[in-house]
């Protein structure tokens, strides 16, 4: 990750995240947001993984060496954001708060894991494929 690049990550098969995280803009004084497909290995899921965070339950901001989560991702993403079109002011109103970040996330998650089932998509397991391995990776040769 280059210095000023700020990492957003989050399961590109949701159409309703993927709508969402596409059409949010960064200030540039902030960085450069780069997206990241959580179902796609790469060493920001290795890393989001090795800090037990589950990325089926939250979108992963990261900003140099600070890791927002979930509903702090949104607000952070919402505060750093740009106040150029009628998105970016929409999200930045409704996210600014950390109680109302805090309150409407979870039901925003809800609506992502519906819609997940109703395509018949399966979540990522990013904490479960990373148990798998330590597992392997552990185990004595016979």
């Amino acid at each position: 990750m280059s210095s000023g690049e700020i990492l957003l990550v989050y399961d590109k098969e949701c159409p309703l995240c993927d709508n969402f995280n596409q059409a949010i803009r960064v200030r540039k004084t902030v960085g450069d947001l780069r997206i990241i497909d959580a179902r796609q290995s790469s060493q920001v899921m290795d890393e989001i993984s090795a800090h037990g965070l589950d990325i089926d339950q939250g979108m992963v901001l990261k900003m140099g060496d600070q890791m927002y989560y979930g509903a702090d991702a949104i607000h952070a993403l919402a505060l750093i954001g740009s106040r150029s079109g009628i998105f970016n002011r929409i999200s930045y109103w409704m996210f600014r708060s950390k109680t109302a970040s805090h309150f409407l996330y979870p039901i925003l998650r809800s609506i992502r894991n519906l819609l997940l089932k109703i395509l018949g998509r399966t979540k990522i397991n990013n904490l479960r494929n990373l148990c798998i391995s330590l597992g392997e990776s552990s185990r004595e040769p016979k």
